[in-house]
């Protein structure tokens, strides 16, 4: 841990000290000059933008002079004296200042302005642009690499700066949108009328960003796989040597190692941003989920206020059309068939049960585990039985659980394994396959099928490559049905651990 993590920062005391609004007021008006490169002012010119603000009619000369000394305390203003018209001695005397507000001032003011601008909601966006762009600086520094580091060094800084920059862009304009997606403000505003106007606007500008996303990120992905970190290292030394011939005071109290060494943490960041960490998804797969998520909860809001609006509708001719049906039958009996066909059975019993969802979206409603419903005497005084109860430790559940995942995981890798023959797994050859089977190998054709090698890595660490032999369909069996595809054939790539019963290709 940084040590100046644990030192209190005196600067931004002024927001809120006892006399804050004039503090503030006090330093907007030094900040503003500053944004118009105006660095140095007077007290008096201070006091006569001040004296403009009925806030400020009893303000005096002291009670500035004051302020700014405080401010000058807290170091918000830096104070230098003017020596430069000095006519008499008794000016001298008196100490004529002008004052500059400090970097932190500025940086401070800045936040602030962002945070007045910014108001009660997230801003933010989703631009599909920036990924492109991304990849463009991504590709440059590659190219670099490979040419031996024949850029300049002021090229190769340009390169790093423009790829982070981009890189902090999507960080920040994705988290605040998502957040924007998901706050209190956007529910309601979905839950009114006039949100049907913008609903084609909203859910054509997330799925063109999914679109653009799935394309680009592959690329990029593939990229900073291929990229080796030494050479990365490498191509960090050169930026660093370019940045430490700025002269810069500050940067005196970093070595060229740790200079070095924060860089390849921020290139760190960015690899695991997509690539993800031990295992665990990246942050750009979260970013496709909660993209995807608010398009399934706008399409059903949609559907709910349509069918608010379809119960308001006079259903009036439709049923005059119906009561004509029942018009031209000829016995009871079929008019009793027809009203059950077109209304439903009357006189029935529904039952209603707690059941948690499963993630799985291919799991079917006959697989889930039938419910327990129990039944209370309708009287009025009943009240049920209530027990002290202990916590219970789930822990040899969990462990359980984990491991029956674990054994479902292993059979399933061991019938895959049984279907390579010489380092590959031809389609039409396969027999009669679990549907879980066949689920997998259609996953691993349609992450292929993105990437322009048709190479992908498995949740079993097994490198493939889908080749498709001819234009000709072939059918797949399985136990729930029968499916017509391409005749593709799943190759499994040398330096791999290949499967048991295949060769290495």
């Amino acid at each position: 841990m940084d040590t100046s993590w644990l030192k209190p920062i005196s600067e931004v005391k002024y927001l809120a000290a006892d006399n804050a609004y004039r503090y503030r007021a006090i330093l907007r008006y030094f900040y503003t000059q500053h944004e118009r490169m105006r660095q140095y002012l007077f007290p008096e010119e201070v006091y006569a933008f001040l004296k403009q603000h009925d806030e400020f009619r009893d303000y005096t000369e002291d009670d500035l002079q004051q302020d700014l000394d405080q401010l000058v305390k807290w170091k918000n203003l830096i104070a230098r004296q003017e020596t430069a018209y000095i006519r008499t001695i008794e000016e001298f005397k008196k100490k004529r200042f002008r004052y500059q507000c400090s970097p932190y001032t500025v940086e401070i003011e800045r936040m602030i302005r962002t945070l007045e601008q910014l108001g009660d909601s997230f801003g933010g966006s989703l631009e599909k642009t920036r990924f492109d762009r991304l990849y463009t600086s991504l590709v440059r520094i590659e190219t670099i690499i490979k040419n031996e580091f024949s850029e300049k060094q002021d090229e190769m800084n340009q390169v790093w700066e423009e790829t982070f920059d981009y890189f902090k862009k999507i960080i920040q304009n994705s988290a605040d949108y998502i957040a924007y997606l998901n706050s209190e403000n956007m529910e309601e505003q979905m839950m009114s009328d006039a949100f049907l106007v913008y609903k084609e606007k909203f859910t054509t500008y997330l799925r063109d960003f999914i679109v653009a996303l799935q394309k680009t990120s592959m690329q990029i992905e593939k990229l900073l796989e291929d990229l080796p970190e030494e050479k990365v290292r490498q191509f960090v030394h050169f930026v660093v040597e370019y940045q430490m011939t700025i002269p810069r005071w500050e940067d005196l109290s970093l070595t060229r190692e740790q200079m070095v060494e924060e860089r390849m943490e921020t290139w760190r960041s960015l690899k695991e941003w997509f690539l993800g960490r031990n295992g665990h998804d990246s942050e750009l797969a979260f970013l496709q989920k909660q993209t995807n998520e608010a398009i399934r909860r706008i399409t059903r809001v949609v559907q709910r206020l349509g069918e608010r609006h379809h119960h308001l509708r006079s259903r009036k001719n439709d049923y005059l059309y119906l009561a004509q049906w029942f018009a031209r039958l000829d016995s009871i009996e079929e008019a009793h068939k027809l009203s059950a066909v077109v209304f439903g059975c009357f006189h029935t019993k529904h039952v209603v049960t707690d059941n948690d969802a499963t993630e799985d979206m291919y799991r079917d409603i006959w697989e889930e585990a039938p419910s327990e419903w129990t039944v209370k005497p309708r009287v009025r005084h009943y009240q049920e039985k209530k027990k002290p109860q202990a916590i219970v430790d789930n822990e040899d559940k969990k462990k359980q659980t984990m491991w029956e995942f674990l054994q479902q995981k292993q059979r399933e890798e061991e019938e895959l394994k049984q279907l390579v023959q010489d380092g590959k797994i031809i389609l039409r050859e396969l027999p009669v396959v679990a549907s879980h089977v066949r689920k997998t190998l259609l996953n691993w054709i349609a992450k292929a099928m993105s990437r322009e090698d048709r190479v992908v890595k498995t949740e079993m660490g097994w490198k493939v490559k889908i080749v498709q032999k001819d234009e000709e369909l072939i059918p797949i069996y399985s136990e729930d049905g029968t499916m017509i595809m391409p005749n593709y054939e799943i190759l499994f790539l040398e330096n791999e651990e290949v499967p048991a019963g295949g060769a290495r290709l």
